[in-house]
Protein backbone atom coordinates (compact mmCIF):
# COMPACT_ATOMS: atom_id res chain seq x y z
CA UNK A 1 0.00 0.00 0.00
CA UNK A 2 1.46 3.53 -0.95
CA UNK A 3 0.40 6.67 1.17
CA UNK A 4 -0.83 9.69 -0.67
CA UNK A 5 0.65 12.91 0.79
CA UNK A 6 0.22 15.56 -2.02
CA UNK A 7 -0.13 19.57 -2.01
CA UNK A 8 -2.06 21.45 -4.67
CA UNK A 9 -2.08 24.51 -5.94
CA UNK A 10 -2.93 27.19 -8.38
CA UNK A 11 -0.53 28.83 -10.45
CA UNK A 12 1.24 32.45 -10.41
CA UNK A 13 1.58 32.22 -14.33
CA UNK A 14 3.04 30.56 -17.31
CA UNK A 15 6.40 29.90 -16.77
CA UNK A 16 6.41 26.19 -15.73
CA UNK A 17 5.61 25.84 -19.26
CA UNK A 18 9.46 26.00 -20.09
CA UNK A 19 10.28 23.58 -18.11
CA UNK A 20 7.97 20.65 -18.62
CA UNK A 21 9.50 17.36 -19.07
CA UNK A 22 6.69 15.34 -20.84
CA UNK A 23 3.03 15.96 -21.20
CA UNK A 24 0.13 12.98 -21.54
CA UNK A 25 -3.09 13.10 -22.28
CA UNK A 26 -5.92 11.42 -19.94
CA UNK A 27 -9.47 10.47 -19.72
CA UNK A 28 -10.69 10.03 -15.46
CA UNK A 29 -13.71 8.86 -14.60
CA UNK A 30 -15.45 8.11 -10.89
CA UNK A 31 -16.19 4.45 -10.35
CA UNK A 32 -17.52 5.15 -6.51
CA UNK A 33 -17.40 7.40 -4.18
CA UNK A 34 -18.48 7.00 -0.60
CA UNK A 35 -17.94 9.18 2.44
CA UNK A 36 -14.23 10.60 1.12
CA UNK A 37 -13.28 6.94 -0.63
CA UNK A 38 -13.08 6.90 -4.07
CA UNK A 39 -12.68 4.55 -6.85
CA UNK A 40 -11.55 5.85 -10.25
CA UNK A 41 -9.99 4.40 -13.35
CA UNK A 42 -8.13 6.80 -15.58
CA UNK A 43 -6.93 6.00 -19.38
CA UNK A 44 -3.56 7.52 -20.27
CA UNK A 45 -1.76 7.42 -23.59
CA UNK A 46 0.14 4.15 -23.06
CA UNK A 47 -1.84 2.74 -19.97
CA UNK A 48 -4.65 2.53 -17.87
CA UNK A 49 -5.30 2.65 -14.27
CA UNK A 50 -7.78 1.82 -11.65
CA UNK A 51 -6.82 3.62 -8.44
CA UNK A 52 -8.46 2.97 -5.04
CA UNK A 53 -8.11 6.27 -2.11
CA UNK A 54 -9.08 5.88 1.31
CA UNK A 55 -10.58 8.77 3.30
CA UNK A 56 -7.96 11.21 3.79
CA UNK A 57 -6.87 11.46 7.53
CA UNK A 58 -4.45 13.97 8.80
CA UNK A 59 -2.89 14.82 5.09
CA UNK A 60 -2.71 11.37 3.93
CA UNK A 61 -4.33 8.17 2.34
CA UNK A 62 -3.80 5.08 1.50
CA UNK A 63 -3.96 4.82 -2.28
CA UNK A 64 -4.11 1.54 -4.16
CA UNK A 65 -3.10 1.70 -8.15
CA UNK A 66 -3.60 -1.02 -10.40
CA UNK A 67 -2.54 -1.43 -14.20
CA UNK A 68 -5.86 -2.62 -15.90
CA UNK A 69 -6.43 -3.78 -19.68
CA UNK A 70 -7.41 -0.90 -22.08
CA UNK A 71 -11.01 -3.01 -22.65
CA UNK A 72 -11.57 -2.82 -19.19
CA UNK A 73 -10.82 0.66 -18.93
CA UNK A 74 -12.91 2.12 -21.70
CA UNK A 75 -15.82 0.03 -20.70
CA UNK A 76 -15.53 1.43 -16.68
CA UNK A 77 -14.92 4.67 -18.66
CA UNK A 78 -17.89 4.51 -20.81
CA UNK A 79 -20.52 2.76 -18.93
CA UNK A 80 -19.92 2.78 -15.13
CA UNK A 81 -18.22 6.18 -14.51
CA UNK A 82 -19.54 9.30 -13.64
CA UNK A 83 -18.25 12.98 -13.53
CA UNK A 84 -15.35 12.29 -16.40
CA UNK A 85 -13.56 14.69 -16.92
CA UNK A 86 -10.27 15.25 -19.61
CA UNK A 87 -7.08 16.59 -19.00
CA UNK A 88 -3.42 17.36 -20.17
CA UNK A 89 -0.33 16.27 -17.40
CA UNK A 90 2.51 17.92 -17.30
CA UNK A 91 5.40 16.59 -15.66
CA UNK A 92 7.65 19.70 -14.25
CA UNK A 93 10.68 18.95 -12.06
CA UNK A 94 11.92 21.66 -9.63
CA UNK A 95 14.44 21.00 -7.13
CA UNK A 96 14.27 17.20 -6.60
CA UNK A 97 9.80 16.96 -7.15
CA UNK A 98 7.78 15.84 -10.33
CA UNK A 99 4.90 18.16 -9.83
CA UNK A 100 1.97 17.30 -12.09
CA UNK A 101 0.36 19.69 -13.64
CA UNK A 102 -2.93 19.74 -14.91
CA UNK A 103 -4.41 21.33 -17.50
CA UNK A 104 -8.32 20.63 -17.81
CA UNK A 105 -10.46 20.65 -21.06
CA UNK A 106 -13.92 20.17 -22.00
CA UNK A 107 -16.25 21.50 -19.26
CA UNK A 108 -13.38 22.03 -16.81
CA UNK A 109 -11.40 24.01 -19.84
CA UNK A 110 -9.04 27.24 -17.97
CA UNK A 111 -8.78 25.12 -15.17
CA UNK A 112 -5.06 24.15 -14.75
CA UNK A 113 -3.91 23.27 -10.70
CA UNK A 114 -0.10 21.86 -9.84
CA UNK A 115 -0.16 18.92 -7.42
CA UNK A 116 3.14 17.51 -5.85
CA UNK A 117 3.60 14.40 -3.80
CA UNK A 118 5.62 14.25 -1.09
CA UNK A 119 7.16 11.07 0.78
CA UNK A 120 5.71 12.44 4.05
CA UNK A 121 4.11 14.87 5.75
CA UNK A 122 7.16 17.07 7.51
CA UNK A 123 9.31 17.12 4.46
CA UNK A 124 9.53 20.73 3.27
CA UNK A 125 8.73 21.85 -0.04
CA UNK A 126 10.40 24.33 -2.62
CA UNK A 127 8.14 26.12 -4.20
CA UNK A 128 9.50 27.09 -7.66
CA UNK A 129 8.47 30.58 -8.70
CA UNK A 130 4.97 29.91 -10.41
CA UNK A 131 3.20 28.15 -8.14
CA UNK A 132 0.77 30.16 -6.81
CA UNK A 133 -2.25 30.35 -3.85
CA UNK A 134 -2.02 26.86 -1.99
CA UNK A 135 -5.15 24.95 -2.52
CA UNK A 136 -4.78 21.41 -0.97
CA UNK A 137 -7.73 20.88 0.94
CA UNK A 138 -10.15 23.40 -0.01
CA UNK A 139 -13.71 21.84 -1.34
CA UNK A 140 -13.75 23.99 -4.08
CA UNK A 141 -10.80 23.17 -5.64
CA UNK A 142 -11.89 18.88 -5.34
CA UNK A 143 -12.66 17.88 -9.10
CA UNK A 144 -16.23 16.74 -8.03
CA UNK A 145 -17.24 20.22 -6.90
CA UNK A 146 -15.48 21.61 -9.65
CA UNK A 147 -17.54 20.25 -11.95
CA UNK A 148 -20.43 20.68 -10.40
CA UNK A 149 -20.27 24.36 -10.77
CA UNK A 150 -19.99 23.96 -14.17
CA UNK A 151 -22.75 24.00 -16.41
CA UNK A 152 -22.57 20.60 -18.69
CA UNK A 153 -21.48 21.03 -22.24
Amino acid sequence: MALEIERKFLLADDTWRAHGTRSERLRDGLVAADSGRKVRVRIYEKRSTLTVKSKEEAGTRAEFEYDIPRPDALELLEKHSSDIIVKTRHYVVFEGFTWEIDEYADQLAGIIIAEVELPALDVPLPLPPWAGKEVTGLPEYKKINMLRRRPSE
